[in-house]
C-alpha cells in the first residue's frame, strides 16, 4: 500500500505527460523521434547536395498516378543506363540545390516530383523521354544541364544525342578503321619476306 504523500508526489511526477499503454510515458521517446527525424533529414540534404554537385543532367517529372511496379521499372532502367532517380520531399530537394550550378530546377519542384540525374548528360533524357512514351503519367517538366536550364524540349535534344558509350564506340571504329588497313600493309611485306627466307633456307638444306 501507498503511504499518505506517496500517492501525491508520484502524481505531481507524471503531471503534464501523457502515458501509453503499459504505463510507460511518450515524454522521452517523442523527443528522441524528433531528433532523429532531423538527423535523418540533414543526413538526406546532404547527400542530394553531394549529387547536385557532382552530376552533370538532371531531370524533373510528376509521377503522380504511377503504380509501385511501375516505378520499380524506370529505376531499374535508369541503373542500367548508369543513371539514378531520387524522389524527396520538395523542400528537403530545394534546401539541398543551395550552392549548385543546378539550383534552376528549383521552380519545378512543385507536387509529386522525382528526380532523375547522369553523369552522362544523355542517359536520364533519354531514359525519361522513352519512358513517358510508354506511360502518360509521367510527365517531363525540364530539368538542367550545369548552369543550363532545359524546358521538355530541351530534354527531347537531349535525348536524341549518342549516348558517351555510342560516341566512344565510334570513336573507336574511326580510330581501328585506319589502324587496321595499315595493319594489312604491313603483314603483307612481312609475309612475302618470310616466304623468301624460307625458300632461299629449304635450298641451303637441299645444297
Amino acid at each position: 500500500m501507498l503511504r499518505q504523500g506517496q500517492g501525491i508526489e508520484m502524481s505531481s511526477r507524471f503531471a503534464g505527460r501523457r502515458m501509453q499503454p503499459g504505463g510507460s510515458c511518450a515524454g522521452r521517446p517523442a523527443q528522441e523521434r524528433i531528433h532523429v527525424d532531423r538527423a535523418g533529414k540533414k543526413e538526406l540534404v546532404t547527400a542530394l547536395n553531394a549529387v547536385f554537385k557532382t552530376t552533370n543532367v538532371v531531370v524533373v517529372a510528376h509521377y503522380s498516378g504511377l503504380t509501385v511496379a511501375q516505378m520499380q521499372t524506370l529505376r531499374r532502367q535508369m541503373k542500367l543506363a548508369g543513371a539514378a532517380v531520387k524522389v524527396a520531399k520538395n523542400r528537403l530537394a530545394k534546401i539541398a540545390l543551395d550552392g549548385t550550378d543546378i539550383a534552376t530546377i528549383a521552380p519545378l519542384l512543385k507536387g509529386p516530383t522525382v528526380i532523375a540525374y547522369s553523369g552522362d548528360p544523355v542517359a536520364a533524357p533519354k531514359v525519361a523521354i522513352d519512358f513517358a512514351k510508354v506511360n502518360e503519367k509521367f510527365v517531363i517538366l525540364g530539368g538542367a544541364m550545369g548552369k543550363a536550364a532545359l524546358n521538355p524540349d530541351g530534354i527531347k535534344a537531349l535525348a536524341s544525342l549518342p549516348s558517351l558509350d555510342e560516341l566512344r564506340a565510334k570513336i573507336v571504329g574511326l580510330i581501328m578503321a585506319p589502324a587496321t588497313k595499315v595493319a594489312q600493309v604491313l603483314n603483307a611485306p612481312g609475309s612475302k619476306l618470310a616466304r623468301v627466307v624460307q625458300a632461299y633456307a629449304d635450298k641451303s638444306e637441299a645444297a
